[in-house]
């Protein structure tokens, strides 16, 4: 079938969002508007392309509490005439009146494969809890965190025990990604989208990354341990403290000393990065933060043999 070009609203931001952006409108859809959320740093990549492109650019920072100044977002969405909705890259939860309101809904992106792993942290998660595949998909929005059926859903993408978080967003989910979302719209714009509910066998739903999900048991294995140092990395880090100070690790692997009977969480070299007694096995740390400072190679940290993580 000819693809049609649909008048597309996005709900978005950084570079994913830009380049799924860029890519739709390549393929002859028309952006009617870019929401992205206010800057909270350096200027966000949708937003400086849809004010290259001329296309009308939204700030809002939430869409949920209901009040006259989110009637106002909602009449102000509903005045652009979008036929679709494209969530690319979305932190913010929006409303059945703009979800449903487009002739063909909504359709947002989710790194991993649903239904598991369903939630804001999903990249953190499936390598915390140890998941050996990964994947994306793209679905028709409806109520339920990411719940809704499937448009597009493609997996085979291997975790390995060396990735991050961020390698296995940018290195791998990323690029897929762009390419699915692309084909969804383009599935729908051609009257071929099939809309397949998500089942509920090995459905999953997890929490956002905290301080709480974040934090260090030195007695659990060193196994899991440094897949939760693997899942926080680069963003927020584990957190672990160490003479009352919080300290956050990055670059973590299984280590290569020998910890005999120490006690958890005590450092048994720095050669090789951080080496430290875990409550089966080492973990070894290349990097660390000290307090909401620079992140450190582990030889440059100040930490010595025998102390101890707290």
């Amino acid at each position: 079938m000819r693809v049609m070009p649909l008048r597309i609203a996005i709900f978005g931001q950084a570079p994913f969002g830009r380049e799924v952006t860029e890519k739709l409108a390549e393929a002859g859809h028309e952006i009617v508007g870019v929401f992205v959320p206010p800057d909270s740093g350096r200027p966000d990549p949708l937003a400086v392309l849809a004010e290259e492109r001329g296309w009308p650019l939204f700030r809002h920072r939430r869409f949920r509490k209901k009040g006259a100044a989110i009637d106002e977002i909602v009449q102000e969405y509903a005045s652009l005439g979008a036929e679709l909705n494209v969530l690319p890259f979305t932190t913010v939860i929006l409303p059945p009146e703009i979800t449903n309101h487009p002739e063909h809904g909504s359709l947002c992106f989710h790194p991993s494969l649903l239904p598991a792993f369903r939630g804001g942290a999903a990249l953190s998660w499936q390598i915390i809890l140890g998941a050996q595949e990964s994947g994306v998909s793209v679905f028709h929005v409806t109520e339920g965190v990411d719940a809704g059926p499937l448009v597009i859903q493609r997996g085979g993408v291997a975790i390995e025990p060396t990735d991050t978080m961020a390698s296995l967003y940018f290195d791998k989910l990323y690029p897929l990604g762009v390419e699915v979302m692309v084909e969804a719209v383009a599935r729908v714009a051609d009257g071929s989208a099939e809309y397949v509910p998500q089942r509920e066998e090995g459905a999953s739903e997890q929490g956002l990354i905290d301080d709480q999900a974040a934090r260090v048991d030195w007695s659990r294995p060193a196994q899991e341990i440094e897949r939760l140092i693997r899942g926080c990395d680069p963003s927020p880090g584990a957190l672990a403290q160490i003479g009352g100070e919080a300290v956050r690790l990055f670059g973590g692997s299984l280590g290569s000393a020998t910890a005999d009977a120490a006690t958890p969480g005590t450092i048994l070299a720095v050669e090789g990065g951080l080496q430290i007694a875990a409550g089966e096995g080492v973990v070894a740390i290349q990097k660390i933060r000290r307090d909401g400072g620079k992140k450190l190679a582990a030889a440059e940290s100040g930490l010595e043999p025998g102390e101890r993580f707290d």
